[in-house]
């Protein structure tokens, strides 16, 4: 009968291709990945509430009181293609706002926000207290 001889290649197919499905020529990674990359948003507008906090480095930190940034305006810099992790302690409730991004979270009044996302676009780009129109923040992406 040629039953087994069926079976048997049905069975090497199904194995060559589970084994492909698990590994694989997929090379996507040069060795310098970090977990923080390996965890990052899939897109600009995923974003982080400031309940849970993703792998790796710890967020860049803008505490606001009365309405005004604490010190000067922080000038925070990435490479395009790192993850930004931004996190806002604010006195005062509004919206902070990345421009060039146009990613905005609103912070309650004695709350915190956290915004996290890919610095996939160059440039220097405000963030602001939206409603007041106050800078709080630059964020520098270079190539």
């Amino acid at each position: 009968m040629r039953i087994r001889p069926i079976c048997a290649l049905a069975a090497t197919a199904a194995t060559a291709v589970a084994l492909a499905a698990c590994g694989g020529d997929d090379d996507t990674s040069n060795g310098d990945t970090t977990a923080a990359q390996e965890t990052a948003p899939s897109s600009r507008t995923e974003q982080e509430s400031g309940k849970t906090t993703p792998a790796g480095p710890k967020p860049k930190t803008i505490v606001v009181r009365g309405g005004e940034p604490v010190g000067d305006p922080p000038e925070l810099e990435y490479d395009v293609g790192n993850l930004v992790y931004l996190s806002v302690h604010s006195d005062v409730a509004d919206e902070v706002h990345v421009h060039g991004y146009d990613l905005s979270r609103e912070v309650p009044a004695g709350g915190s926000v956290s915004l996290s996302f890919t610095a996939d676009i160059e440039g220097i780009f405000e963030i602001e207290l939206e409603r007041r129109g106050v800078e709080i923040g630059e964020l520098r992406v270079n190539p």
